[in-house]
């Protein structure tokens, strides 16, 4: 049977997908990690199932992130996983070509664009509309983007890391750089190498930033038991960690942030950067929550800074704001 139509939103991540659907809200919010059959080409797992295989697949499954830097870079794949994710929101019953708005980075190119709204077609789409990642987030964070009034917001995602200033609903001036929540990740990996000689995978990396991850001294340390493979030895050993380790491993990924933000607040106009001033800067994505982020921030730039309330959230339910208010004058939908 047909099932009565439904416009959905998406954030199409380079770490995680979140679904909106009109009237109920985010319903998904799943790894936007595929799991494939080499020989074959056939999908292994999707989603929460493919997380669970993350570094233990044998030599015959690659595990593919379909969406690197906050864009396609696998059409076919990337069709697959959303097809799934759908499907797993909704059964399988048919929708009735559904409108659906996508939130991409404010860097992307047109042709990019063009691949994000071709996907959104291919799965029956009527309508694709595609907003900007920090316009939704500033949203999603609660800011008032209609007055004349800027606004900055700094998303930090998995692939990407977008600032923008924000006024009378669109971007006045932004930058996006592919410097993020995957960046740290590798950062960790490298510094452990280097000075543990101790090998750990990009699960145990995610969870020793999001454990003890910090960019701000602290006034007592965090510690963790962070177990690997040995570059010495070559025997799975174990090491402890703090989170001063941490900081120094993040130094390069928060300075490019740090950068961007000091880029975005140099071409941001006189009476826009005087209102950024009074409301400060907000903060949303997974990247966010680094202790301690919000206060280095501050202290460089001389601007207060705040985290959103749920701040991994704050694109997607910015993304579903949108598509709210872009249909509620509609009479009918048919």
């Amino acid at each position: 049977m047909f099932f009565s139509r439904i416009d959905l939103g998406m954030d199409l991540g380079t770490a995680t997908v979140l679904i909106y659907i009109k009237g109920r809200g985010i319903v998904l919010h799943e790894p936007s990690i595929v799991v494939v059959d080499i020989n074959t080409d056939e999908v292994v797992a999707i989603g929460e199932q493919a997380l669970e295989m993350l570094g233990k697949t044998p030599g015959s499954l690659a595990v593919v992130r379909p969406l690197r830097d906050g864009v396609i870079s696998d059409y076919e794949i990337t069709q697959k996983m959303l097809q799934y994710f759908i499907m797993k929101v909704l059964g399988r019953r048919r929708l009735r070509r559904p409108r659906i708005m996508v939130c991409v980075p404010s860097g992307v190119t047109d042709v990019e664009q063009r691949a994000v709204g071709e996907t959104a077609r291919e799965l029956g789409a009527k309508e694709v509309n595609i907003i900007e990642e920090p316009l939704a987030a500033a949203i999603g964070a609660g800011l008032d983007v209609t007055r004349a009034q800027g606004v900055m917001v700094v998303d930090i995602g998995g692939g990407t890391t977008d600032v923008a200033v924000v006024s009378l609903k669109d971007i006045v001036v932004s930058r996006s750089i592919k410097v993020a929540g995957n960046k740290m990740d590798e950062a960790i990996i490298r510094y452990m190498k280097k000075k543990y000689n101790l090998l750990i995978g990009e699960r145990t990396a995610e969870q020793v930033k999001i454990n003890i991850g910090s960019v701000y001294e602290m006034e007592s340390q965090l510690e963790m038991q962070v177990m690997g493979r040995s570059l010495l030895t070559g025997l799975p050993t174990s090491v402890t960690v703090t989170s001063d380790d941490i900081r120094e491993a993040l130094t390069e990924v928060t300075q490019a942030i740090l950068e961007a933000i000091h880029s975005v607040l140099e071409r941001t106009p006189p009476e826009l950067a005087a209102d950024i001033y009074e409301t400060g800067i907000v903060l949303t994505g997974g990247g966010a929550k680094l202790l301690g982020l919000d206060r280095l921030i501050a202290n460089e730039t001389q601007v207060s800074c705040r985290v959103a309330d749920d701040p991994i959230s704050c694109v997607a339910i910015g993304t579903g704001k949108c598509l709210e208010s872009l249909y509620k004058d509609k009479k009918r939908f048919d």
